[in-house]
């Protein structure tokens, strides 16, 4: 995690959870972030198993020109990247594991900025799985909120171990990804499967956690 508003918000999910895979969505106290909302997120799961916003702050509504809340996750993304980013969600939902994009947003005017998005699970029970995430924009221009963004060009992925990973994770590399995905993707099905590969097609995967 490079921005602060990642930090910020993992700091704060990782007391709450104290020790545990996932804080209960309960736990999560807007005032004690009231500093993150605008930027924040909560997905939950939609009657067809999608991915979904359940709630989204103002600024993060603002930076896509729309209310996001029921609006699918996955389809924030270019097409070809939209089946990754579902495994990488559902990884979250089902194995309670913390995710790191970082990626290029461009927007309807054709401009780019590049945005950080950390994805938290949160334990809503098996019928009812949440999570709680925040996207930080690297940068500020004066055209963010006016000219949306239309699309989401991913540059990195982390799949993070939060037991075993420092708390600021600002010189571990990265997953690069390339310019050109693959339309299918035929490797792992699980964010475990993931961990322990050493390359996915286009995916060079790195083992979590430090060596003690």
């Amino acid at each position: 995690m490079k921005l602060n508003g990642s930090i910020a918000l993992f700091q704060y999910w990782n007391r709450l959870r104290d020790g545990r895979h996932a804080p209960k969505r309960t736990e999560i106290e807007p005032a004690d972030i009231k500093a993150l909302l605008a930027d924040t997120f909560i997905l939950e799961k939609d009657t067809r198993g999608e991915a979904v916003f359940r709630l989204a702050g103002t600024r993060l509504c603002a930076t896509y020109g729309r209310e996001l809340k029921g609006f699918s996750f996955p389809s924030l993304w270019r097409e070809k990247d939209r089946r990754l980013v579902t495994r990488l969600i559902e990884g979250v939902f089902q194995q309670k594991s913390v995710v790191v994009v970082a990626y290029e947003g461009l927007s309807r005017n054709g401009r780019s900025n590049r945005f950080e998005l950390l994805a938290l699970p949160l334990d809503g029970g098996v019928e009812n799985p949440r999570s709680l995430g925040i996207v930080s924009a690297a940068e500020k221009p004066f055209w963010l909120g006016a000219d949306p963004i239309t699309e989401a060009i991913i540059d990195s992925i982390r799949v993070v171990d939060p037991d075993k990973e420092p708390m600021y994770l600002k010189n571990r590399p990265a997953i690069s990804v390339p310019p050109l995905a693959p339309t299918s993707i035929d490797g792992p099905t699980t964010i475990s499967e993931f961990s322990r590969a050493r390359r996915i097609r286009h995916l060079v995967v790195l083992d979590g956690g430090r060596e003690e």
